[in-house]
């Protein structure tokens, strides 16, 4: 669906009946017979969804496949989040935006397809909301001959959160002349008179990722500032899904690096999702680094984060996946998921990451509160939410299983090294060194295929995806008994 607006009165157009009056008749009903198509067949597609592995608490797409989280944004009332999608198979496709709403970032439903792929496929992007509308600014990604490609920046637009206009004149934002044709997923934020957008590309010999830096007086016409960010010799060959903002008195450039090569414990996964600290002059564009390069989780299924601002605070969640992993769900009709959405806050120059306070609101039955022996084995059913507290002079094992097999992961800390540890088997194991700057406690996430640990004050998380049949079980492996408060979790997110 197309629609033509003015530069300068954008928002007008969208709150009045002109809105509807200049969208071409002939492109409404066909879009309306795409969507309308597209939504019958995933409600259809539906009943052919095996549950094994559905999650309770976690967006995941209705049927099909599910990648980056876009669009992250409160509009209206109602938080927002959009998603790269391809409904008709659970492997990767011709790009849609699938999309979710929440009243508190942790009970979702799900609207409609917002994006649907034409000439372009709907790469990854961000949202901007500016009186009534609801800004879409997106990349466009259209193949040509052979293997090559082109990426620009679309706009679409819409008047009430579910309906969305693709502005006619796209791409509003073209790939520079002789630059790298990777030039995708636009984060976008206003400031004072201006959209800033970044955007993740890379050098024309794809050896060196950056992030560039361009501003709107109204989202249409774009100026080039500055690169405010590369990678250098170390951190790879192309910066996906950038965000920028300023957090607790500094700036945080947080972006996907590809290409990272492992260092002991670090960059283990195929690519890595973390940020820089330092400085940012809205005069001269320039971000000064001042804290070097971090993971923002350190668990093997974590990529593609996206933030937030609400109400003074900051909120991030990820891509609940990797690349060129198992995705066993796929067999099932499905595949993908986004993590929990967390609140971020910078101290002592790192990120700190902890759920929702919402989050508490799910909890259900009591399963235990109180002491929980070395040894002993606690059933759950497919949800929970489990607080460790143990003496960190000694070793801490938990042992989590389905009930009839299935993957494991035991989760450890050994004060020998100071480390805390995931290990899925067959040497899958992500580690982190932990230093306490305040509770000494765990606190665990579990759903139907899904683990989230976080710890302490959320120095150190980890989000990893674990298959099992029947779940849960947790045996408490420890040369010590701990002390624990565990729950089932009521379920946030539609059944099917």
């Amino acid at each position: 669906m197309n629609l033509c607006f003015s530069t300068m009165a954008l928002t007008r157009l969208l709150v009045t009946a002109f809105f509807l009056s200049v969208v071409n008749a002939k492109l409404v009903r066909q879009s309306d017979e795409v969507r309308n198509e597209l939504e019958e067949y995933v409600q259809n597609k539906k009943a052919e969804i095996n549950p094994r592995y559905r999650l309770h608490y976690h967006v995941m797409p209705p049927v099909g496949w599910m990648n980056d989280p876009n669009g992250f944004s409160f509009y209206k009332g109602e938080y927002h989040i959009f998603y790269q999608y391809y409904p008709y198979d659970s492997i990767w496709g011709p790009m849609h935006w699938g999309h979710s709403s929440s009243p508190d970032l942790v009970n979702w439903k799900e609207l409609p397809t917002a994006l649907i792929p034409e000439e372009e496929m709907c790469f990854s992007g961000s949202a901007v909301v500016d009186g009534e509308s609801l800004i879409l600014i997106y990349t466009g990604r259209i193949n040509l001959e052979g293997d090559n490609y082109n990426e620009s920046q679309y706009l679409a637009v819409s008047d009430d959160g579910i309906n969305f206009y693709k502005h006619v004149g796209n791409p509003v934002l073209a790939l520079p002349s002789g630059g790298s044709p990777d030039f995708r997923d636009p984060k976008v934020w206003k400031h004072g008179d201006y959209y800033y957008v970044v955007i993740g590309t890379t050098t024309n010999n794809q050896q060196t990722g950056r992030v560039v830096l361009y501003r709107s007086s109204d989202l249409i016409s774009w100026e080039y500032l500055s690169v405010i960010g590369e990678s250098g010799d170390d951190l790879g060959y192309m910066w996906e899904c950038p965000d920028f903002f300023e957090l607790d008195g500094k700036f945080v450039l947080l972006m996907s690096p590809q290409g990272v090569e492992p260092q002991g414990d670090r960059y283990k996964n195929l690519y890595q999702t973390g940020y820089i600290i330092g400085s940012f002059d809205y005069e001269t564009f320039q971000f000064v680094p001042e804290v070097d390069f971090q993971e923002l989780d350190y668990g093997h299924d974590f990529y593609a984060s996206q933030t937030m601002e609400h109400d003074g605070k900051r909120y991030v969640l990820g891509w609940f996946s990797m690349w060129e992993q198992p995705h066993p769900e796929k067999d099932d009709g499905w595949s993908g998921a986004l993590t929990m959405v967390r609140e971020i806050k910078l101290v002592d120059n790192r990120i700190l990451m902890s759920p929702v306070e919402a989050m508490k609101q799910l909890r259900n039955d009591t399963v235990l509160i109180g002491d929980f022996n070395e040894g002993q084995v606690l059933s759950f059913d497919n949800t929970a939410e489990i607080i460790v507290e143990g003496d960190l002079e000694y070793k801490i094992e938990l042992l989590i299983e389905g009930r009839n097999g299935g993957d494991q992961a035991l989760i450890t800390w050994d004060p020998a090294v100071g480390k805390v540890a995931i290990d899925r088997g067959s040497d899958d194991v992500r580690q982190v060194e932990w230093s306490p700057i305040g509770s000494k406690s765990w606190r665990l996430f579990l759903d139907t295929s899904s683990l989230e640990l976080f710890c302490g004050e959320g120095e150190v998380v980890f989000s990893s995806r674990l298959y099992v049949e029947d779940p849960w079980n947790v045996i408490n492996l420890s040369p010590q008994s701990l002390k624990i408060e565990s729950w089932h979790l009521k379920r946030s997110v539609p059944e099917s």
